[in-house]
């Protein structure tokens, strides 16, 4: 008697027409994403891999997957381009890895707002708004030539604009989303605005997103500068007096002490050798502001670039900020790795100046200036972190905390370990009963959803 067919193979076998991937060492790289930016993750998730993976490139192609895994009790993991650092789109129970970046269409721009479908890549996107309205993103992470529309939705927090706009889950970023529930029967549902925030930042364990609505921001032609210091305070006032401007305007402030502006070595004739730097996006009207804040705080401007001449190089300083930034570190030395900081808004001052004296050079400054969920502007650090052992690592982030300042722990796959910071909200679990009852959707991430059913 021959012996019953595997899940995954009666998959295979009723959806032949779809692109899969089913060779190993494919699948292991499609199982894979940055989290070995943390030293605690790669050894915890090493050998973690779908057994298959699958690119949809229409909402039929992907109604008629989620309906043959619920019908067959596969998991799903679902991936943009593998550019989040939580492993998020790391499975860790196998199954399939839904491959959403064939599923990419730019579906409109107008009246202050665009969507897409969840694959698009956010540079195409915002392309896409520039020539439709002439409005560009409010916020985006320094990966967005390759990051996806979903994969910032999912996984990401805020980025390049926030200095305006906030983090995405800042009220009025997000306006509405279509998502589809994870069941032999799939239903298609449109959530709006609150509603469509219970499914952000959550790894894609509690819904999967066909298409994203986000508000825009009018378009500006940005001129990006270096701005080098000696001294470490006269940097961070800078930085802030800067941010604080309301009539300069800018999309990004990133702040970097020494060592780490010596770790961009593409940079390395603007960065004169132990200076401390800052990375600035604004609109060339605001030039001649910033360059009184630059004299009033004693720096120097070394680097210059307009917008045409940025467009005609393809070279962007935007990717040295973010996240990008501790990529670039770690390139550069193996034994490095980061954290995710939140400092409080009136206080980030001081934190970052009490911090920075305590912990340097073991933790290196990299904080991005950044509204909060309030509006206030404070900081949103990634700093650089000489990595010893998990129980120092631990140690010092609970110095940030004891002296008021939230960790994000970038160093755990539990939801609920990571910018969660605890339990979930009600609503959070409800959406997740609604859109995943069978808990096929990135199995063991929640703690709340361990054995499938809510804890």
């Amino acid at each position: 008697m021959n012996a019953p067919a595997k899940p995954l193979e009666h998959l295979l076998h009723t959806l032949p027409d779809l692109d899969w991937v089913t060779e190993e060492a494919r699948v292991a790289r499609l199982s894979q994403d940055f989290s070995w930016f943390s030293p605690v993750l790669k050894r915890q998730l090493a050998g973690k891999t779908a057994e298959a993976a699958v690119r949809p490139r229409s909402e039929d192609e992907i109604v008629r997957i989620v309906a043959a895994c619920a019908q067959h009790g596969v998991p799903i993991t679902i991936r943009g381009t593998g550019t989040g650092n939580y492993g998020q789109a790391v499975p860790l129970h196998g199954g399939v890895v839904l491959d959403m970046s064939g599923y990419k269409g730019f579906l409109w721009a107008r009246q202050g707002a665009g969507r897409a479908q969840a694959g698009i890549r956010l540079s195409d996107f915002e392309k896409e708004t520039r020539a439709a309205c002439g409005m560009e993103l409010r916020c985006m992470p320094s990966t967005y030539r390759s990051a996806t529309l979903g994969g910032l939705f999912g996984g990401g927090f805020g980025g390049v604009g926030s200095i305006n706009h906030g983090p995405l889950a800042a009220r009025g970023n997000v306006l509405g989303l279509k998502a589809i529930t994870i069941e032999p029967e799939p239903k298609v549902v449109e959530l709006r605005g609150p509603d469509a925030l219970l499914m952000h930042h959550m790894w894609g364990t509690n819904g999967l997103v066909l298409e994203i609505e986000l508000a825009l921001a009018p378009a500006h032609d940005w001129l990006e500068s270096i701005v080098v210091f000696r001294d470490f305070d006269a940097a961070l006032g800078f930085g802030d007096a800067l941010a604080q401007a309301p009539g300069i305007v800018k999309r990004e402030v990133a702040l970097m002490a020494d060592p780490v502006p010596s770790y961009l070595k593409p940079l390395a004739d603007h960065l004169p050798a132990g200076c401390h730097a800052l990375i600035v996006a604004l609109a060339p009207s605001s030039e001649p502001a910033m360059l009184e804040l630059v004299n009033q705080w004693g720096g120097e401007v070394t680097y210059r670039k307009d917008a045409a001449e940025i467009a005609r190089t393809n070279r962007t300083l935007l990717e040295y900020t973010w996240n990008h930034t501790t990529l670039v570190a770690m390139r550069n030395e193996k034994d490095l790795t980061y954290l995710q900081c939140a400092y409080t808004a009136g206080q980030h001052v001081e934190q970052v100046r009490k911090l920075h004296e305590m912990l340097h050079p073991e933790v290196q400054l990299h904080a991005e200036f950044i509204r909060n969920l309030d509006g206030r502007m404070t900081c949103s650090a990634l700093p650089i972190v000489r990595f010893t052992t998990e129980e120092r690592l631990q140690a010092i982030m609970q110095t940030f905390r004891d002296h008021g300042v939230r960790i994000n722990d970038p160093h755990v796959y539990i939801v609920e370990d990571g910018k969660a910071g605890g339990p979930l909200p009600a609503g959070v679990l409800e959406m997740k009963k609604r859109f995943d009852p069978l808990g096929l959707l990135n199995p063991g991430k929640v703690r709340a959803w361990m054995s499938g059913v809510p804890a």
